[in-house]
């Protein structure tokens, strides 16, 4: 007697598509040096515009009040700083949105909303209409800086990584000060609105020119795009990428949207490293609000001088740029060569040229309140400056490698809360030089970062221990 055996359905393991090696010429480390060249600097550049517009118009900041009838000093301040609090927002909608969509698409997006909302700017017939607009600006324009380091690490191996986010990292601190550089002359010949016109038409450009450059770079997104296009080619409906996942896009969605929150609270790391840079950037911004005034009433100076002030401070930047890509450069390519390469590798700059910002604030602001000659208080913020960058690069290249995978999440809660200090601390600004004084102002400032700078020797002797501890694994 013949039996039959029922059918089974036998279930169709998939098949992973990955990278074809570690030379597939489709993985971003791999593009020519050119094709990676071009991205790079027009993303420097797109990260260097939107920064420049938050303090570009700070030397027209009289002439708005003027505009509109408003004689608070506050308001004054505020319409700068309120650019910053959309910085702070943005980055919570950005980042996730470029886990599920990829880098490319947000980069567009946000450039051209960031045209119309600049162009709204210039247009404004009330000062309500440009608080709005500027908040929305800044919400927009944060995306190069929210997901710029993430683009870096899709394409930049480890050993050139810090020199890389060095020339990236220039945007978020000199475009702060060619800003009222630039900005002061110009609305002091052509007017305010003029200052957002200049770079409505740079963003343009930059817009036509990113179309052509901008290359997506995220590994998980170009993985999916590539199983796609083997599931058509192949007809194989098991493929599917390394990084696919049974989750819903509204799950991941979700979960990408609250990691900011959950490395800003759960990992030691990431709150006490961040809250460093954004003390840092607060002070940036603080002192950037008061240096044309303190110019223009102790000497002298007119608008468009008083915007020259801010020099120093970049070419501080610049100077320390220079020295501490090189030097992180050197040491990720000696550590790497001897097999130690930890993300630790990246706080010695940090550990030796934190000291130059409290040096840099005592210095300026004692200056000031002597009466010295002009120059002395410019060199001060100069060695503010080299101090900002020994802070702002290792800070991005060690919070990037500790958690790599998640790159975009992690530079959205160092901005949030950086742009969050940045755009609070300057309000405080006035009250405190008015109550004591430049001297005493700066020194409390000054003191305050002098106990930061325990923050980087603590993660250089503790930070692998937290970073593998179970306690701080994050359920990410």
């Amino acid at each position: 007697m013949e039996t039959k055996t029922p059918d089974v359905e036998l279930a169709v393991q998939p098949q992973i598509v990955g990278w074809d090696g570690p030379d597939d010429p489709e993985n971003p480390f791999n593009w020519s040096r050119a094709k990676k060249g071009r991205q790079l600097v027009v993303m420097s550049i797109n990260t260097f515009l939107t920064p420049l517009a938050s303090s570009m118009f700070a030397p027209g900041v009289a002439d708005v009040l003027a505009e509109f009838h408003c004689t608070s000093t506050l308001l004054g301040s505020f319409v700068v700083s309120i650019f910053l609090l959309g910085y702070m927002v943005g980055p919570f909608a950005i980042a996730p949105l470029s886990e599920l969509y990829g880098r490319r698409i947000l980069y567009h997006v946000c450039n051209v909303l960031f045209l119309v909302l600049t162009v709204a700017c210039a247009l404004s017939r009330s000062l309500g209409q440009l608080f709005a607009f500027r908040f929305l600006a800044g919400m927009a324009g944060v995306c190069p800086l929210t997901i710029g380091s993430g683009t870096v690490a899709d394409m930049v191996p480890k050993e050139k990584r810090a020199g890389v986010m060095s020339i990236w990292a220039m945007g978020p601190l000199l475009g702060p000060v060619v800003g009222p550089v630039a900005g002061g002359f110009l609305a002091e010949r052509e007017g305010w609105r003029w200052v957002f016109w200049v770079i409505a038409i740079a963003t343009g450009v930059l817009v036509v020119v990113s179309l052509f450059v901008y290359n997506e770079t995220y590994a998980p997104l170009l993985l999916q795009a590539k199983a796609a296009r083997l599931r058509r080619e192949t007809g194989d409906a098991s493929l599917r990428s390394e990084h696919d996942s049974d989750r819903s896009a509204k799950h991941v969605f979700f979960l990408a949207l609250t990691r900011p929150v959950k490395l800003l609270f759960r990992s030691p790391i990431v709150i006490l490293m961040s809250l460093y840079a954004a003390l840092t950037y607060g002070y940036m911004y603080l002192v950037f609000t008061t240096l044309t005034t303190v110019f223009e009433t102790n000497y002298g100076f007119s608008q468009g001088l008083a915007g020259l002030s801010y020099l120093g401070f970049g070419l501080g930047c610049m100077l320390s740029l220079v020295v501490v890509g090189r030097i992180a450069n050197r040491i990720a390519r000696d550590h790497s060569a001897k097999g130690c390469f930890t993300p630790e590798s990246r706080l010695p700059p940090m550990i030796f040229g934190c000291w130059f910002i409290p040096i840099g604030l005592f210095w300026y602001g004692w200056a000031v309140q002597a009466d010295t000659h002009w120059i002395v208080p410019i060199l001060g913020t100069a060695v503010f400056g080299i101090g900002m960058m020994c802070v702002f690069i290792p800070a991005n290249t060690y919070l990037v490698d500790s958690y790599l995978r998640y790159a975009a999440s992690v530079t959205a809660a160092n901005t949030a809360l950086r742009s969050l200090l940045g755009a609070v601390l300057p309000l405080a600004g006035p009250a405190m030089y008015d109550a004591l004084g430049v001297g005493w102002g700066n020194s409390i400032l000054a003191f305050i970062s002098l106990v930061m700078c325990a923050v980087p020797l603590f993660f250089w002797k503790y930070g692998r221990r937290i970073r593998t501890s179970k306690r701080f694994q994050l359920a990410l």
